[in-house]
């Protein structure tokens, strides 16, 4: 039992090991107060996350419009495109529009 209290009392005094105090504030420090601390790099690595999310939605995005110009550039995609977004026509050719109820029916 005593060599086990001179074993607490030993590491407890900061004048025997001043060592071990200055090392655990300056991880302290470094830890939570520095500069570069593990606070700052965990939000900048959040920030690099969502970053790298909207540059891969963009890259879809960019791909999706090359491909809707491509379908442009012939003469059937830009006729369907102008019946589809403009309701346009033939001559001689009549359009039917059918519009749908959004309210569900009972069943």
């Amino acid at each position: 039992m005593k060599n086990s209290k001179k074993d607490v009392k030993k590491w407890l005094n900061p004048y025997r090991n001043i060592f071990l105090v200055v090392s655990l504030i300056f991880i302290f420090w470094m830890l939570f107060f520095d500069a570069n601390s593990w606070l700052i790099h965990r939000e900048l690595n959040k920030e690099i996350e969502a970053l790298n999310d909207q540059k891969e939605f963009y890259n879809n995005e960019i791909k999706r419009d090359k491909a809707e110009l491509k379908a442009l550039q012939t003469e059937e995609g830009l006729e369907h495109y102008a019946r589809e977004t403009y309701k346009m026509k033939r001559k001689n050719e009549d359009i039917f529009i059918i519009a749908t109820d959004s309210v569900k029916k009972p069943e």
